[in-house]
């Protein structure tokens, strides 16, 4: 007897979940003496992106290739372009694939490579509904950042480096990719020039142990506030660093402009990457309020939206929930602010100038609350669905 062989529909996306009874009795039995139940996370799997910097002296080989990658993509912009004017013909990658076929040796790059290409552009063509996209450029002050792509099967770990088309990479691992199993990647580089090898693995979900809930309010005085009081300060990484900007960038010295940007993209990943790490390891569900850093970079605070970098903290939290197997959620945090977290009267201070208040006493309840952990209370309330409409605070 076999049971369970895919259970993805239940627990999750089939592409990301996979669980299988191991120790079950052969189908041939005619009666089931024992049974082993696994854990829910005993077997499942996800796929997970590793990034590695490939060491420097591979720069030129991979600059060759990434215009080879260039050329082809121009190519197929061409004729997909003039196959629409002149035949009204969408082309697939399907059809793509016998005007690139054999180009690959001429061109330094693998069969699959070209494929990858084909498929990305047409991929690319219809997210953005053009009939053509825009050039890639291996030149001059708007050059394109080096892109190759790998399709599965086509890298692996060989004599400790990357073996690729050929070629050995040697990579900086810090991962021990010689454990894993590659699937699809590519070959990136970034402003300043450095390349990277990123590449899709399956691992192991592993399950946190943290308890509980907690609620976060997103803001410009400190980036992330939890309903338990813990705060992620504003560092303000940018304005800390705008003034050695812009003395770079008057000078016209391009390199030391890439390295400060650099610097403060570093410095900020990090401090979220550790804020977000110790959530997802102390808790079993993490509520986010939905505020819209597109929508406030349009007014006088753009810079300091950005700096604060929303966006990347949210996208961090749902994956690594995701890949510890907790809950995560987005929820909309209508009058949060407003709202008394212990009545629910809408007695908080509103408008631009209410955004000086930094604390407050309910008029109905008389609890003293401070602004931002109240906040994250009333978005932790709307994850769990206690919030009713009463009290003022919608819940969809």
């Amino acid at each position: 007897m076999r049971a369970g062989k895919h259970l993805a529909p239940i627990l999750g996306d089939e592409d990301q979940m996979d669980v299988e009874f191991k120790n079950a009795v052969p189908s041939c039995s005619d009666s089931l003496f024992g049974f082993h139940r696994p854990s829910i996370f005993e077997a499942m799997k996800q796929t997970k992106t590793l990034k590695v910097r490939v060491k420097d002296k591979h720069a030129a080989e991979l600059n060759r290739m990434a215009r080879s990658v260039n050329f082809v993509w121009n190519y197929l912009n061409e004729l997909s372009s003039r196959a629409i004017r002149e035949k009204g013909l969408f082309l697939s990658a399907y059809d793509m694939h016998p005007y690139t076929k054999g180009a690959g040796k001429d061109l330094g790059l693998h069969s699959q490579t070209l494929q990858c290409i084909a498929a990305e552009y047409v991929a690319r063509r219809k997210q953005f509904k053009k009939p053509r996209l825009n050039w890639r450029k291996s030149g001059g002050v708007r050059r394109s950042l080096g892109w190759i792509p790998v399709n599965t099967g086509a890298a692996k770990w060989k004599n400790g480096q990357v073996f690729h088309n050929g070629t050995y990479f040697k990579v900086w691992d810090s991962y021990g990719l010689s454990t894993y199993k590659f699937r699809a990647g590519s070959f990136n580089e970034d402003s300043r020039g450095r390349w990277y090898f990123n590449v899709a693995v399956e691992v192991d979900v592993q399950p946190t142990l943290g308890q509980g809930a907690v609620g976060i309010d997103l803001g410009l005085k400190d980036v992330a506030t939890c309903s338990d009081g813990g705060r992620l300060e504003n560092s303000r990484f940018y304005r800390r660093m705008e003034d050695q900007l812009a003395t770079a960038q008057r000078a016209r010295n391009k390199r030391r402009v890439k390295a400060i940007h650099a610097k403060i993209k570093n410095r900020r990943q990090d401090a979220q990457h550790k804020f977000s790490r110790k959530l997802v390891n102390q808790y079993g569900e993490i509520v986010v309020g939905d505020v819209s850093s597109t929508r406030l970079a349009k007014t006088r605070m753009a810079k300091s939206v950005y700096d604060a970098g929303w966006s990347q903290l949210k996208t961090m939290l749902e994956y690594k929930c995701a890949h510890a197997g907790i809950v995560f959620k987005v929820v909309r945090e209508t009058n949060t602010t407003r709202a008394c977290s212990s009545c629910g009267s809408l007695s908080g201070p509103q408008g631009v100038n209410g955004l000086r208040v930094r604390g407050w006493e309910c008029v109905e309840c008389g609890v003293l609350h401070d602004r931002d952990v109240n906040a994250a209370r009333n978005i932790l309330s709307l994850g769990a669905g206690r919030c009713p409409q009463e009290v003022g605070i919608p819940v969809f």
